[in-house]
């Protein structure tokens, strides 16, 4: 088939929804052309998703957006089990430093997240939204571009791209296009979601509030200053908001009451059983779907999209191997399953009927949950480490390979910055003291320093980090995930050969947006 070069860009996105748009800020901020096709002319402007963790504030730093985003997000104190008096039985307190840098939970308007995102994407110029357009094919397979039609207010037109990101939604054309059908993780149910805006005595906790009663189950939460969010299972009767909500309220109160939005939703639990076809991906809601009961339904797409795009953009700028693709489906639908069984489990918790069994699971719950440390623990298991694979060089159970590192704050040429804005958008090698001879070596090959940590003038963290992982040295990834790590007592990386293949690139590094980090680097490493 002839491929029409005026019409070839790099990389299609289709959907502008936050995975989408964020998918395309991460690859310009690595120099890669998108075209973002989305049906909708402007952002949708009701409130979706309302909560999101200090993993992906990391994320939305990386996009460029960080310190927007904490412009409009609100920390919140974490997630309350309520019994139908709404009797705590279990609280999971969320910091307001997580290990990531900023609050472990945060509350958000997505409507604002979203014009957040699209502003920045009109200041780039790497990327083009095409909007109020619709996409009527992608594909089919083969070896060379993937051709993507659509059709707009002119009529039909056609795109050829290296690869294309289906970040289209549950109803994704993308994932029909390359035959992928979900795997049913057995969970469904009708629920209510209602917005409400008022300035009245409102009964709340400043966290989120999960009533455990199979009779009325219920999800509340306040999201912003005036803003609050409530969600019903479905029962028989035809109960108004002000009914549902009344608990919340003053019995008396009658004073400004405003209904953004009443709707019905029906929660399920899907992932898609492939990911991906050549060079054509799913993200998003387009590869799996998450009940809301632990508000990571949002926060698993945005981990897609920094997942993948550093890859694809090593495999289309610097000749990185082909096989790196391999690793964007192995390593994210594990988790993105992990997170949905999760909260499945959070939901049966909440819902599981009103049989004697589900009497006995909610007695076990509540012991469950006196035991010290365990709500501790619960409230870090949403990112497990990554399990072992080519980029993830896991030699022991337990370790920091497959774990995020740590971002504090750091001095780097006299300006005090985060982490990650010293490091910049490569690979990295971390070091306790100054590197040697072959770990030298190793980070010039992949175009990094090794940074000992004690010239990144931070509070301790990252040098306490490193003990407590028994480290001499780790390897980050461009996600900041650890690749290798050299153990405590060792001279080098123990599987570079395993792993050196795969970043092998052909061609010199395209120049990163973010220079100025890499320059703070140079004035303190030798």
């Amino acid at each position: 088939m002839t491929v029409d070069e005026a019409a070839r860009v790099p990389v299609v996105i289709v959907g502008a929804g936050p995975v989408g748009v964020t998918a395309a800020l991460l690859l310009a901020r690595r120099g890669v052309r998108s075209v973002v096709l989305e049906r909708h002319r402007d952002i949708y402007p009701l409130p979706r998703a309302v909560a999101s963790d200090d993993e992906i504030h990391r994320i939305l730093q990386a996009a460029g957006v960080g310190e927007e985003f904490a412009a409009i997000a609100r920390p919140a104190k974490g997630l309350r089990l309520l019994d139908a008096r709404h009797r705590v039985m279990a609280e999971f307190r969320r910091n307001e430093h997580g290990h990531h840098g900023y609050p472990q939970t945060s509350m958000f308007d997505q409507p604002e997240l979203e014009r957040v995102l699209r502003d920045a994407l009109a200041r780039r110029p790497e990327c083009e939204l095409r909007a109020g357009v619709e996409v009527t094919g992608v594909g089919p397979d083969s070896t060379g571009p993937v051709r993507v039609t659509y059709r707009d207010d002119t009529g039909d037109h056609e795109l050829w791209a290296d690869a294309v990101l289906g970040c289209d939604g549950a109803g994704s054309l993308t994932r029909e296009a390359i035959g992928s059908a979900w795997e049913d993780l057995r969970f469904e149910e009708r629920w209510k979601v209602i917005d409400v805006d008022t300035t009245g005595p409102v009964r709340c906790w400043e966290g989120v509030d999960q009533i455990c009663d199979p009779a009325r189950p219920a999800t509340f939460m306040r999201v912003s200053e005036n803003r609050y969010r409530w969600e019903f299972r479905l029962g028989e009767g035809q109960e108004t908001v002000r009914e549902l909500i009344a608990r919340w309220l003053p019995p008396s109160y009658d004073g400004d009451f405003e209904v953004v939005r009443e709707t019905q939703y029906t929660f399920r639990a899907r992932v898609a059983d492939r990911w991906r076809s050549g060079r054509v991906f799913l993200l998003g809601d387009a590869a799996h779907l998450t009940p809301p009961f632990i508000g990571q339904g949002l926060c698993s797409g945005l981990r897609d999209a920094y997942n993948l795009t550093w890859k694809l953009a090593l495999v289309l700028q610097q000749g990185g191997d082909e096989r790196l693709l391999d690793t964007y489906e192995s390593e994210r639908r594990p988790h993105a399953r992990h997170v949905v069984r999760l909260a499945v489990a959070m939901g049966w918790a909440m819902t599981g009927g009103q049989d004697g069994a589900a009497a006995i699971r909610r007695r076990a719950l509540a012991a469950a949950c006196r035991i010290p440390g365990l709500t501790e623990l619960a409230g870090r298991d949403l990112s497990p480490p990554l399990t072992a694979g080519p980029l993830v060089r896991r030699r022991v159970r337990r370790g920091l390979v497959g774990t995020h590192c740590p971002q504090p704050w750091v001095s780097v040429g006299g300006r005090h910055t985060r982490l990650d804005e010293a490091l910049g958008d490569s690979f990295a090698v971390l070091t306790a003291t100054e590197a040697g001879p072959s770990l030298t070596a190793l980070a010039h090959s992949l175009g990094v320093h090794a940074v000992p940590v004690t010239d990144l003038g931070d509070d301790g963290t990252l040098a306490a980090w490193l003990r407590a992982g028994r480290a001499e040295a780790v390897l980050l990834r461009p996600d900041r995930v650890v690749m290798d790590v050299v153990p405590s007592g060792g001279r080098d990386f123990t599987s570079t050969s395993a792993w050196a293949a795969l970043l092998h690139t052909t061609r010199r590094p395209v120049p990163s947006a973010r220079t100025a980090p890499k320059s703070l680097l140079r004035s303190t490493t030798r």
